[in-house]
């Protein structure tokens, strides 16, 4: 494992898992925590290992959070789009990294960076066409997540202020509000997920499929919103089935 900065800041880096092949897609993963300190790319560790071990090169990346008095507008979006833009540089560092076979993973509010990465493929000069985005329990509606008050208002504190104050900010961050991303798209989500309601998942994917993108919704009976952390779990196997599927896809 080697650790790469992708940004002058101390946490614009993330952990590199290289596997011993020729070429590998890169799975750029993205922990949850709601955005918040103290989470951070740790708890994602035993999976990035796994992945490995699979034959996908890895970076378990960390970025900006949200900490008393410190909300991360702009500060983690400026980070995503940093990360983006230090892609060609990884590749060149690692030739076994293939930027053509790109997918970004992420749980929970990582889900939520995520899919905000893969909409700003564009930007950094990367083919949307040749990534996928998988999102494990995530956050992609953040109107809706303000308004159910999720994980004790964490939406409020991540962006700085409430909808009402600053609805374009809510806009410009939302992943729903930027459908279409023009990306293939998986969404997991557990029944028994007591952190982000599964129908926020159901209606997103709903809008993602009436807006012309490649959206599939899996749900998961029985699995709550930390199983997919377990390498073990069930969970875990259906989100490594979407990695195949969409590394192997045309």
């Amino acid at each position: 494992m080697l650790t790469c900065s992708y940004g002058p800041r101390p946490d614009q880096v993330g952990d590199l898992y290289l596997p011993e092949v020729h070429q590998a897609p890169l799975v750029c993963l993205f922990h949850g925590g709601f955005w918040r300190m103290p989470y951070g790319r740790d708890e994602l560790a035993p999976m990035a290992v796994d992945l490995q071990e699979r034959g996908y090169a890895v970076w378990n990346l960390e970025y900006h959070r949200v900490a008393p008095g410190v909300a991360g507008w702009p500060t983690t979006f400026q980070d995503i789009d940093d990360l983006l833009a230090y892609l060609p540089a990884l590749q060149q560092a690692h030739p076994v990294v293939d930027l053509r076979r790109m997918l970004f993973a992420g749980h929970s509010a990582g889900g939520h960076l995520a899919f905000w990465a893969a909409s700003r493929l564009d930007r950094a000069s990367l083919p949307r066409t040749s990534a996928t985005v998988i999102g494990l329990a995530p956050l992609l509606d953040l109107v809706a997540a303000h308004a159910a008050g999720l994980g004790t208002h964490a939406v409020e504190a991540f962006l700085g202020a409430s909808l009402a104050a600053v609805p374009d900010r809510y806009e410009l961050a939302s992943p729903r509000c930027l459908l279409p991303l023009h990306v293939r798209q998986y969404v997991l989500h557990g029944d028994a997920d007591a952190a982000v309601p599964f129908e926020h998942s159901r209606s997103y994917v709903d809008d993602a499929q009436r807006r012309g993108d490649d959206a599939t919704l899996l749900l998961l009976p029985g699995s709550d919103h930390m199983a997919f952390l377990d390498p073990a779990s069930l969970a875990y196997d259906a989100f490594c089935r979407c990695l195949t599927q969409a590394t192997r896809s045309p």
